[in-house]
């Protein structure tokens, strides 16, 4: 009996640690890779693509899963001719929607992809304005197995349990973005604190750590900043832990547990920042990449730095900053570190490969098909990147010194959102759809 109780409990123990949770944006520790085996290369909608589920409205955030729950969040208009949405680079400049918007979050059954309930946030007429590119939905939510938080802009953040029940929602304010672009940044998960990005302008930027199980504000920093879409990255491998949030003015660190600044470092960067901070081989990888710019950094940086550690004029390296490469960043997708290697997708079509202790370029910009253009983040699983266009394309290439095409993959529809993998599964939402790949 012992024995056949010993087998079942390593049984079990291996279940749980082939399940990995996918819990927020990026995945585990922020980072996009994923320890998983099993993922297909190849597939068609007859082949190794196990469920699809109608997803509602217009949403740009990525699925998260827990245990054998996969959520999202969406925003259903009542007018279905304002669900407009472009791929590209639309200049379009936008009113706010005028039809009423329903703000919602969908849990679906990970195994079969049976909706397993939704819930209403909030019905209202959106006060600001988007981007043409962008939803009222692209904040991807975040979890700690018990409750499901999801922010909403100037809706306010709102927490549920796993049965759908509302716990609290917040008022945050309300947010002007650049160019009346809309938001763009999740929150974060750190112990007990759901921690969530405000900046805009022309001010009143700041940082704000809620209590997980009350909304209650534990501390709020205010932040010299405009207008940002990056989502902070929690670095939890050094001495101390540090928020790392990536802004147009400044790279700053925060404590997570009190919001005080630990340091920060002042340009090169591009107006507009989006990619979020990665990690690996004991570095901080932070990215500025908006396009149209001349210089585009992507900083290497060592953590438990203190104060202003902006470098000097001339200078590339530091103490604190272990290489820089002036013209790698990506504009929008977050560059991902995996092994030996940081890759970097840029929006119109190329991969780039990166040294990730010293900067040294691997393999330059490699076209990965003509016409094709990104904003999904990579994910990395098992020795592979997949890599997910606006067309609704999948890119299957190794994730090694040389760049290596495996596979593509048709979904048949948009997709903007970065995909999720749980239990030997990768979760994929695109325009209208969430598909479930096994």
């Amino acid at each position: 009996m012992r024995k056949v109780s010993l087998s079942l409990l390593l049984v079990a123990s291996f279940s749980i640690v082939y399940a990995e949770n996918w819990p927020g944006w990026r995945g585990p520790g922020s980072l996009g890779v994923s320890s998983e085996k099993g993922i297909p290369v190849k597939w068609n909608m007859s082949q190794n693509v196990k469920w699809k589920a109608e997803v509602p409205g217009l949403g740009h955030s990525s699925p998260i899963v827990w245990g054998n729950r996969v959520f999202v969040t969406t925003a259903v208009s009542s007018d279905p001719k304002e669900d407009y949405w472009e791929k590209g680079f639309p200049q379009i400049q936008r009113k706010p929607d005028s039809a009423e918007i329903s703000w919602k979050l969908l849990c679906f059954d990970r195994d079969t992809g049976t909706l397993l309930w939704e819930q209403t946030a909030v019905r209202n007429k959106p006060l600001n304005a988007r981007h043409t590119k962008n939803s009222y939905a692209s904040q991807t939510p975040a979890t700690d197995g018990t409750f499901v938080f999801a922010f909403f802009g100037d809706q306010g953040m709102y927490c549920y349990d796993f049965q759908g029940k509302l716990i609290w929602n917040k008022d945050l304010g309300t947010f002007t973005m650049r160019n009346g672009w809309g938001m763009g940044t999740s929150p974060v998960v750190y112990r007990d604190l759901v921690i969530q990005t405000c900046d805009q302008e022309p001010g009143g930027s700041f940082i704000i750590a809620l209590d997980k199980r009350t909304g209650t504000t534990v501390w709020k920093t205010d932040r010299d900043e405009a207008s940002s879409w990056s989502t902070p990255f929690l670095y939890l491998q050094g001495s101390r832990p540090e928020l790392i949030v990536n802004a147009t003015r400044a790279i700053r660190s925060y404590d997570p547990a009190t919001g005080r600044l630990l340091w920060e470092c002042h340009g090169p960067a591009t107006s507009i920042t989006a990619p979020t901070p990665t990690s690996s081989n004991g570095l901080i990888f932070v990215s500025s990449g908006f396009i149209i710019e001349e210089v585009r950094p992507l900083t290497a940086f060592r953590p438990g730095a203190s104060g202003d550690i902006t470098l000097k004029e001339g200078e590339q390296t530091s103490k604190n900053i272990a290489w820089r490469q002036l013209t790698a960043a990506p504009y929008i997708p977050s560059p991902i570190a995996y092994g030996d290697y940081i890759f970097v997708l840029l929006d119109q079509g190329f991969l780039a490969c990166y040294d990730a202790r010293t900067g040294k370029e691997i393999y330059g910009k490699q076209r990965i098909d003509v016409g094709a253009n990104f904003s999904a983040s990579p994910v990395a699983v098992d020795g592979k990147l997949y890599i997910m266009s606006e067309d609704g394309e999948v890119y299957v290439i190794s994730a090694g010194p040389k760049y290596e095409l495996l596979a593509k993959n048709s979904l048949g529809e948009a997709v903007m959102a970065s995909p999720a993998v749980s239990d030997g599964k990768m979760f994929v939402r695109a325009l209208k759809h969430l598909y479930c790949i096994q």
